[in-house]
């Protein structure tokens, strides 16, 4: 078709929906091959075993992968998963795609240990993905814990409640991995659960997902305020982790600060229109054999020039710590945690939980634990088909955009299936060279 730039003949274009060969999401070939290379279909059938005599419990790999896919599509809702059943998506995939119907059944037939069977395949993909070259292996890793609120619209959410953002929703518990954005744990929690509400026994989980996925070099944690307590570092210190803790500013906390003397502050480049100054001391608390003294940095911040007036004093911002680094980059280090919010956003706004689906809680507990997964699928085809020396770790929304939402048309050349894509497509290099990295992956072993 021949289409001259006069702005009026773009009304002479017929649109018809009858191609059985073309596909808009031809990047699923790559999700595919990754899922083929970690044997996910054979884990989830292994793992996953819902009561024989729910509708829907049967053949949970197909079930689980067209939602992983449907998320990385772009998927929000069950109805969505359709768009990997238009024109040949299908043949691009290693499972059968299952209807919308199908998999709302299956979502509500889950149970709280269902759900853990999930978290049981979560645990074993991630020690797969970084057998394969996504994993630290004995570099230091730093884990970032926090939660967010995942907002829900109409009263029929089970277990949906107003928290302290005064949003009605869930909230749920996550942990990602600084450096790629992965999510190496999540826990849905009611909408009135608090930020620490679970922490410990998170934390416990989680650290032991971390080894036996082949982490073996320090781990560090990081987290906010609302999320201490001793009793999370006394976790942490028995698994041997660091960590790095925003502390609230309670009247000991306070005298702490107070106490360090002016020629102990260090400026620091933090903030436009004000100065700020870190400094370290150290914090002591309770009594006889329960006396602990722990390492306390500040970082102290006020405006400068006009608008000083309206913010004369200084503002504190303290955390506990166990690392060793100087103040100033202890400090530094400590404000990276803010990365969590990267991957917490590409979790909702890119994999699928910026809606929770069903009414049921269960259905949308298993939901964010197929967000995740899916969450991970993106990152590991982008970390484990990039082997340049200097990886570089794309959102899930530009790799959707490179690499998944292209069109193409599957035909026939010379007995060979061929995805047929369209001229000068400006990642075309980076879509072969995935492609080709992906393959080249060993395939499961047992």
């Amino acid at each position: 078709l021949s289409v001259s730039t006069s702005s009026h003949n773009i009304d002479r274009i017929d649109a018809l929906f009858d191609d059985p060969n073309s596909m808009s999401n031809a990047g699923m070939i790559l999700v595919g091959t990754l899922i083929r290379k970690l044997g996910l279909k054979a884990l989830i059938n292994e793992w996953v075993r819902l009561d024989s005599t729910q509708p829907g419990a049967a053949s949970p790999g197909r079930k689980v992968l067209t939602m992983l896919c449907a998320i990385i599509a772009g998927a929000t809702h069950i109805d969505h998963v359709n768009i990997l059943r238009a024109g040949s998506t299908r043949r691009v995939l290693p499972f059968r795609v299952m209807a919308p119907s199908t998999i709302g059944t299956f979502l509500r037939a889950f149970t709280f240990g269902h759900v853990r069977q999930l978290d049981a395949v979560a645990d074993r993909v991630l020690a797969r993905a970084w057998r394969l070259g996504a994993g630290p292996g004995s570099d230091p890793l730093v884990i970032d814990v926090d939660s967010t609120i995942a907002e829900v619209h109409g009263k029929q959410k089970q277990g949906a409640a107003y928290g302290y953002t005064k949003a009605l929703g869930y909230h749920p518990l996550l942990a990602t991995r600084a450096g790629t954005g992965e999510i190496v744990h999540a826990r849905m929690r009611k909408g009135s659960a608090n930020s620490g509400r679970g922490v410990v026994r998170f934390v416990d989980e989680l650290v032991a997902r971390l080894r036996r996925a082949g982490a073996t070099g320090q781990i560090t944690l990081r987290a906010d305020s609302g999320f201490w307590s001793w009793k999370l570092v006394d976790i942490l210190d028995r698994h041997a982790v660091l960590w790095s803790i925003t502390v609230t500013q309670h009247a000991s906390i306070r005298a702490a600060i107070a106490q360090i003397p002016e020629d102990r502050w260090v400026d620091i480049d933090y903030t436009l229109g004000g100065k700020a100054q870190v400094a370290e001391t150290s914090y002591t608390t309770g009594r006889g054999n329960k006396t602990r003294t722990v390492r306390l940095v500040v970082r102290r911040t006020r405006l400068v020039g006009k608008q000083a007036d309206l913010f004369p004093n200084w503002r504190h911002h303290a955390f506990i710590t166990n690392t060793t680094r100087d103040a100033v980059a202890t400090d530094a280090f400590h404000r990276n945690h803010a990365v969590v919010e990267l991957a917490i956003r590409d979790l909702k706004e890119g994999a699928g939980l910026q809606h929770c689906p069903s009414g049921h809680y269960s259905a949308n507990t298993a939901w964010l634990a197929c967000a995740v997964l899916a969450h991970n699928l993106s990152r590991w085809t982008g970390l484990l088909g990039d082997t340049s020396a200097d990886r570089v770790v794309l959102t899930h929304a530009t790799i959707r955009t490179r690499l998944i939402a292209v069109a193409a048309t599957l035909v026939n050349r010379s007995g060979r299936p061929t995805l047929r894509l369209p001229l000068n497509w400006p990642w075309e290099q980076q879509f072969t060279d995935t492609l080709t990295a992906l393959r080249a992956l060993p395939a499961p072993s047992g």
